[in-house]
């Protein structure tokens, strides 16, 4: 009987493929500033006195 069984390692696998294919798909397709630039607005300065 081993630390852990079986299905532990299936599903680290099949979590660490799908969190890494989301991370390239949302690398990919420029996605985070798309998003950034609807959430955040641009920073503007203050105008010198």
């Amino acid at each position: 009987m081993g630390m852990f069984k079986a299905d532990f390692y299936r599903f680290f696998t099949i979590g660490f493929a799908a969190g890494a294919l989301f991370v390239v798909a949302t690398m990919e397709n420029d996605v985070g500033s798309a998003i950034a630039q609807g959430v955040v607005p641009a920073a503007e300065a203050q105008a010198a006195q």
